[in-house]
Parts: structure tokens; C-alpha cells; sequence
């Protein structure tokens, strides 16, 4: 059975950081791509932050230079550093294992920017 398991969400002031993860199991993750996706009240889900099984990395033009995504192989789990969060970034934050055909989601973390 595959599991995707987010952490690490939660509320943070306009300006701070969080670090949520994405722990995988029932899947052989090195072979995964693995993505960050967010989704906002009333909006469509759109792709945050994507690595793939071989490290190359892309990311939304509005996540450039704040966000960063990476993958630990050893502990089948991919992070999504986010700096300098603004109160545009609340949103449920999703992370997607891909493989050909193949997509496994998580349930999802939410994460709040307010003071």
C-alpha cells in the first residue's frame, strides 16, 4: 500500500520559514519524482516545487529564490524549505510521487502566513 504522509505545516508570521516533509512508503522512491503542489481556498491546485529521481529541480516563478525542494533517498522522504513566506502562500500543501503513468498523492498540510 503507498503512503504518502506530509508534516511539518502550520502557522507562521508574513517573513518566516518552514520546513514541511513528505514521507513515502509501498513505493521504491528512488525512482520517484517527487513534487510539492498547493492548493488555496476557491483555487485550483498548482505546482509549488518539483525534483526528479535524479535531482534536477523546478519550481513555480513565484517560489523561485524562496522555496526549496529536496529529496533524502535514504529515509524516502522529500522537503520543501520555504523562506520568506507571505500571506499569499496560505494554502494545503500536497506532495505527488510520479513515475510514468503512476501518481500517488498525500493527504496534504496546511500552512497559514498571518500575524
Amino acid at each position: 500500500q503507498v503512503q504518502l504522509v506530509e508534516s511539518g505545516g502550520g502557522l507562521v508570521p508574513p517573513g518566516g520559514s518552514l520546513r514541511p516533509s513528505c514521507a513515502a512508503s509501498g513505493i521504491t522512491f528512488s525512482m520517484y519524482a517527487m513534487g510539492w503542489y498547493r492548493q488555496a481556498p476557491g483555487k485550483q491546485r498548482e505546482l509549488v516545487a518539483r525534483i526528479t529521481s535524479g535531482g534536477s529541480t523546478n519550481y513555480a516563478d513565484s517560489m523561485k529564490g524562496r522555496f526549496t525542494i529536496s529529496r533524502d533517498n535514504a529515509k524516502n522522504t522529500v522537503y520543501l524549505q520555504m523562506n520568506s513566506l507571505k500571506p499569499e502562500d496560505t494554502a494545503v500543501y500536497y506532495c505527488k510521487a510520479d513515475l510514468g503513468g503512476l501518481q500517488y498523492w498525500g493527504q496534504g498540510t496546511q500552512v497559514t502566513v498571518s500575524s
